[in-house]
């Protein structure tokens, strides 16, 4: 009877999941998803790596369609899934895949954990099955695939070794997550605190667990081995990046205070938890129950160690940004060039455990009035999270391009066929727009986001818009002290990237070097925004494209000679 209400409500959670994903196989490039680090660089990028040729390209190797040599190991490396779902199928089917195939794992491998170490209670069943559908629908980003969502399924396997009940299931996970994750967009931070657990373990017990401690040495090497172009560029790469000049910590403690506040009430664009309106009541009243409780069982001690550990994490993010880290950051470029901050992206684990684990403590008060409130709780979060579907989000809320209109493939089909040459006789640079755009249709671009530049080509493009910096502090100050993207910047326009159609915006006094553009082999403009003093930037105006389809209109002008 057990394994058949555990078999039925695994079956309606895979159910629920497949129906919040289904809009993606519907819709296809119809479909309205999450542009920014989304839209705006990743999926640009797997489709340029594809076409690259350079997919297995070595540690020198380098992408002429970007920036005229942006260096392979900027968009990352080949050993993993999801770089060839885009390469094998369209991009809306390939993301549509890495999110249903992201989601069914975060809820496998949160099932697991609750079911197997932290709610051993058969009967609560449900409350392990629904906060794993949770975790399961959270807004994650859409590249980071498993590097926060895999955490569970780790945990799962780490806490199997280190209580030496592991077979072969633990290992191959711990083995094959690093072939569908980032190292340093989520596993880093995982595994030193897999490292620090086990120090505890030694210390506290004296107990060295060799096993535990060789699986961690192992995911580690795993997860090196497979982004080895991680490795090359940070111990033995000839050219700085660009990361060396990050400039972050500038907050007084008062901001500091703000900052976590917010961070641990609201949460972080990349692990959105949507943890505000039910899951943080929830915890509260769980804690003061736990408190106010004499006789404290171990899975009342996990919650206050996972409370205490939420805290943190969200205090350490806010930390890593004040003043007085700035010193040390200017003498060691790690400490500039790697942001540290990121182990807040162990919340959604912790938030969610310790939302299922609060749920199970108020659940085995008995009281059918605390059960029903529980369970009432686990459906409102449910609903808040299904109201976060990505086409409800962008395409009924805010309102932003389907993917087939951001990308716009018809209509930069015209602008290169207008053109007329090669695409690699020449290169462009976007106004109003992002890069991004131009990159996907198979234009060779100046300009670019990217999460690695070498420093001397940045140097050269501030060059184009240094008139334009000159105008605002504010983006002098996002230029020089961050810098990932290379755009063309108007200070009339501010921090603004995408201006569509409809727009009545334009560019009164544009000021960039076109010397300094043309020395890019800048030999075109594409621009949403109407600029009014081309002469004045050796611009010349060719012609406007329009395409019903499309989310933008674009001038194109040509950098005169």
């Amino acid at each position: 009877m057990r394994n058949y209400a555990d078999r039925k409500a695994i079956l309606l959670c895979v159910a629920a999941i497949l129906i919040f994903v289904s809009p993606l196989f519907l819709l296809g490039d119809h479909a309205h998803i999450r542009v920014h680090d989304n839209l705006d660089s990743n999926l640009a990028w797997y489709k340029v790596l594809a076409a690259s040729g350079q997919m297995f390209g070595g540690v020198h190797a380098v992408i002429p369609q970007i920036i005229g040599g942006l260096p392979r190991d900027a968009l990352g490396t080949e050993w993993t899934l999801i770089v060839w779902l885009h390469a094998w199928f369209p991009t809306m089917t390939a993301y549509a895949i890495s999110q249903l195939l992201t989601r069914l794992i975060a809820f496998l491998g949160m099932y697991l954990l609750l079911r197997t170490h932290i709610i051993r209670n058969m009967k609560a069943h449900w409350i392990a099955a629904l906060v794993s559908l949770a975790f399961a629908l959270t807004p994650f980003w859409p590249s980071g695939m498993l590097s926060t969502m895999g955490h569970p399924l780790a945990l799962w396997a780490f806490l199997s070794i280190r209580s030496q009940k592991a077979n072969w299931k633990h290992w191959t996970a711990i083995t094959l997550l690093p072939l569908y994750a980032s190292f340093v967009l989520g596993f880093f931070f995982f595994l030193a605190l897999m490292g620090i657990i086990w120090l505890v373990d030694l210390l506290r017990y004296r107990r060295l667990n060799l096993l535990f401690l060789a699986s961690i040495i192992w995911m580690t090497a795993v997860f090196l081995a497979t982004d080895y172009r991680l490795v090359y560029t940070m111990i033995a790469g000839s050219e700085t990046m660009h990361r060396v000049e990050f400039v972050s910590s500038r907050q007084d403690f008062a901001q500091t205070l703000r900052l976590f506040w917010k961070n641990f009430t609201l949460g972080h664009n990349h692990v959105m938890t949507l943890h505000t309106f039910v899951i943080l009541p929830v915890l509260v009243i769980a804690l003061i129950v736990v408190l106010f409780n004499r006789g404290r069982t171990r899975p009342m001690n996990i919650y206050l160690g996972l409370t205490g550990l939420n805290l943190l994490l969200s205090f350490w993010y806010a930390l890593w940004f004040n003043k007085i880290w700035r010193l040390p950051k200017e003498h060691i470029d790690l400490l500039s060039a790697f942001n540290f901050a990121r182990f807040h992206f162990l919340r959604p684990l912790v938030i969610y455990v310790s939302f299922g684990l609060a749920c199970y403590l108020l659940w085995q008060l008995g009281k059918r009035s605390i059960r029903v409130f529980v369970y009432a709780c686990l459906c409102l979060q449910l609903v808040i999270l299904a109201l976060s579907n990505e086409e409800i989000i962008y395409g009924l809320y805010q309102h932003t391009p389907s993917v087939e209109a951001f990308y716009a493939v018809d209509q930069f089909k015209e602008i290169r066929d207008y053109i007329g040459k090669p695409q690699d006789t020449y290169k462009v640079a976007s106004i109003g727009l992002h890069p991004a755009i131009a990159q996907y249709n198979g234009f060779y671009t100046v300009d670019t986001y990217n999460n690695i530049i070498p420093l001397s080509y940045k140097h050269q493009f501030r060059e184009v818009i240094a008139g334009e910096l000159a105008k605002s502090k504010n983006l002098t100050r996002y230029f020089d002290e961050w810098g990932s993207r290379l755009y063309i910047f108007s200070a009339e326009l501010g921090k603004h990237y995408d201006f569509r159609k409809d727009t009545g915006r334009s560019i009164q006094n544009l000021d960039l070097n076109a010397e300094a553009l043309r020395e890019l082999g800048g030999a075109y403009i594409l621009s949403s925004i109407w600029i009014e003093n081309v002469a004045d930037n050796d611009l010349h105006y060719e012609r406007s494209f329009h395409h019903p389809d499309s989310a933008w209109k674009v001038h194109l002008y040509r950098v005169q000679p």
